[in-house]
Parts: structure tokens; sequence; C-alpha cells
């Protein structure tokens, strides 16, 4: 059994009061996180989950509302947490450098502290699977905002296996990239297509029988489609959802 919990479910902006995109995932291997919000560490705590539990976090890309949180985070398990136990950090190409160059522009730089536990970086490019933390993980490109090297990412649990879309616009190999998913967790930021980089409820209804997947949740929802979660077509996540698989 897995469990999947909606720490943080709103577009960049903190549409309708809610959280940067944090997802938990917790398997019988561990738990991992996917994507950290610059919320992230406010909401774990609202919501009782230990930054100590997390034994992986998987970013989709480099944009604020989706790795922005890291550098505190890590703070708060050295100097609050006190934690010992190793921790993966998963992206794209430059995972470890886009962090590091994030915690010096924060002034919270990462160099020279005396670190209580190991942090290991993995990049997750393209085509690549590989074991992360407590769980496998095949990424692939999305159609986002290309500077932010977006991918999105299949993850097998060992009992489920959840697809991730991060950000992205329509890409005609979607569906394929997610195909045989228990759960897909597809961003729906807008309610009527118009821009090119995140997907509408407009086009998913348009597209819904292409897909091959048991579940499909909506995150990253942007106000429009915040304010009218529960008359769309789709299940809408809103932070503090738990999904069980």
């Amino acid at each position: 059994m897995s469990e999947v919990i909606f720490v943080g479910t709103s577009d960049a902006f903190g549409a309708g009061g809610r959280r940067q995109s944090a997802i938990v995932l917790r398997t019988s291997s561990g738990t991992a996180l996917l994507d950290c919000g610059a919320t992230t560490g406010s909401g774990l705590n609202e919501m009782g989950i230990a930054i100590d539990e997390i034994d992986a976090i998987l970013i989709s890309h480099f944009h604020g509302d989706h790795f922005g949180g890291i550098p505190l985070l890590l703070l708060a398990a050295l100097y609050e947490d006190r934690r010992r136990r190793p921790l993966v950090i998963a992206g794209p190409p430059t995972i470890e450098e886009r962090v590091h160059r994030l915690a010096a522009a924060m002034t919270h730089g990462l160099e020279g502290r005396e670190w209580t536990f190991p942090i290991h970086f993995e990049e997750l490019p393209a085509g690549r699977r590989c074991e992360v933390g407590p769980v496998h993980v095949r990424s692939f490109e999305t159609h986002h905002s290309p500077d932010a090297a977006p991918h999105g990412l299949m993850i097998d649990t060992g009992t489920a296996r959840i697809a991730y879309s991060g950000d992205t616009g329509w890409f005609d190999t979607l569906p394929q990239q997610v195909a045989g998913s228990e759960l897909f967790i597809c961003e729906c930021t807008y309610r009527q297509s118009g821009f090119e980089y995140h997907l509408s409820h407009e086009e998913l209804i348009e597209r819904r029988s292409l897909f091959d997947c048991g579940r499909l949740v909506i995150t990253h929802l942007g106000e429009d489609m915040s304010a009218r979660r529960a008359t769309c077509d789709f299940e809408a996540a809103d932070d503090g959802l738990k999904i069980r698989i």
C-alpha cells in the first residue's frame, strides 16, 4: 500500500490561499517528496509530517514554486531536527548546482556548514530509469519553460505506479509517457486554453480518452480552476488530500 499526501496544490501564486507544489509519497520502503515549493516547510509542519521522515526529494523542474523550498528544508533538518540519515535530492541535470546557487542567492549558503547527514544529488535526464531512495523513477521531458529544465516523473513504489506531470503544456506523447499508471497527478492551471506552457481543463476534457491510467487527479490549480474545484470534470486535489493506492 502506498499513500499520496498533497501538501501544496496551487499554482506559482498561491491561488485559493493554497500552498505551492509539494506531494508526499509514503511507501513500504520509505518516503519521497515530489517537488518542494517555497511553502513546503510550513505545509509539512502544519500537517505533522516530519522532515526526518523524507528519504528522497524528487524535483520536476527549476521554478521556485517547485524547488524553492529546498535550502530552508535542509537547514531545518540540520538545525531543528538534528538529522542523521542520508537524504537524496534528484532532479533534472544541474540539480546540485541549482540548489547551491539558490541557497547562496537566499544568503543561506550550504557550503562551510558541519552537516550531520550526507546529502546525495542524483541527476535524472529524460529517459533515465534509476532507484532514488525508496522508489524507482523514470523521467521524461515536458512542454514547459525550457530554461527550467521541465520533466515529468513515472514512479514505481513496488506496489503502485504513479505518474506526475510536473508543469507542462500539451504535447502529443504525454498520454504515452503516463500510460499504465494507477494514479496520474496532472497539472491543470487554467480552465480554458490560451497559454502554451500549462494545461487547461478544456484541453484535458478534449483529450481524456487518450489517457490509459487508473485515476487522474488534477493539481497546480490557478485562481479560476481553484474556484471551480467542486464542479470541474476531474477529481481535483486540495492541500491535505490523502490517497491510498
